[in-house]
């Protein structure tokens, strides 16, 4: 595909409250001595950034509160010229909520209070007008199912977090993108999907898979980890981007891994994910 390519992320809008510990604690443990922070976050949102800092062109069809909270998380997304027309104001719930909490190694907890995100309805989707879609499960199911269903062109699906999905999804799918621990949940059925399958592996790389067989590998970059919130989030969005630009598998997953791999130097699920140039710079250097 020719000139820059138009990609519709359907999915949510957080704001992630991130409280910055030495360790993450036990079951039913406090620890003291951490530092806070806001970052705008949701899955939907931070892989449509994505995708814009890594050269689409993108809409984000999604639902925030009428909340003080709503501004904040889309001021990075509007700073940065991602189209916000479907990013409705829900004036029943809450914007989206995400507590974080992230180690001194890199490693996080998070739990998440969906609000608006999850009086997304199907009856809520706009005309979708892009060159290819992008999902995850942090809105309903049905509401994915929808629009992966009116959806004509190439349709890719982050299946996270891991929740039971109707066979629709995983067959009408182009691709689908899982970490090792969301493989493990869906089992043989996934890698049976016929489109295309990514699963990730953490600081082992990623591959991808199309009928059961890998077709590309690529290995994890050799970085000093500060924050992995966000990195699957910039991974999934990388792929679609590079895949919808035409390039070949390995040279797309290699394109995503890196991407992933530099989000993960930097603090917070949308400040860290890296620009077009600073991923290809990074691959040139040999990262």
């Amino acid at each position: 595909m020719t000139g820059v390519v138009r990609i519709a992320v359907v999915g949510s809008v957080n704001l992630d409250l991130v409280a910055r510990a030495a360790r993450l604690p036990a079951p039913g443990e406090t620890i003291g001595g951490a530092h806070f922070a806001r970052y705008p976050g949701g899955k939907g949102a931070n892989q449509a950034l994505a995708a814009r800092r890594l050269g689409a062109q993108v809409a984000m069809h999604g639902r925030v509160g009428a909340d003080a909270f709503a501004p904040e998380a889309l001021a990075l997304l509007a700073a940065e010229g991602v189209d916000l027309t479907h990013c409705v104001v829900d004036a029943t719930a809450p914007t989206g909520v995400a507590l974080i909490t992230v180690s001194g190694d890199g490693e996080n907890q998070i739990v998440v209070a969906p609000g608006a995100n999850a009086a997304f309805a199907p009856c809520h989707l706009a005309s979708i007008a892009a060159d290819a879609l992008l999902c995850q499960l942090e809105i309903p199911v049905e509401t994915v199912s929808r629009a992966m269903t009116e959806f004509t062109g190439f349709a890719a699906v982050n299946l996270a977090p891991a929740l039971p999905v109707p066979d629709a999804i995983v067959r009408r799918a182009d691709l689908l993108i899982v970490n090792e621990t969301e493989a493990a949940f869906y089992g043989a059925p996934l890698l049976a999907a016929p489109g295309l399958v990514a699963i990730t592996y953490g600081a082992r790389g990623a591959a991808l898979f199309r009928d059961g067989a890998e077709i590309a590998r690529a290995p994890a970059p050799r970085v000093a980890v500060t924050d992995t919130t966000g990195a699957g989030d910039t991974f999934s969005a990388a792929l679609v981007v590079a895949l919808a630009e035409g390039r070949a598998p390995p040279e797309a997953l290699t394109f995503a891994c890196a991407a992933a791999g530099l989000a993960t130097t930097r603090a917070g699920a949308q400040p860290s994910i890296p620009t077009r140039d600073e991923v290809n710079a990074f691959i040139a250097r040999g990262g």
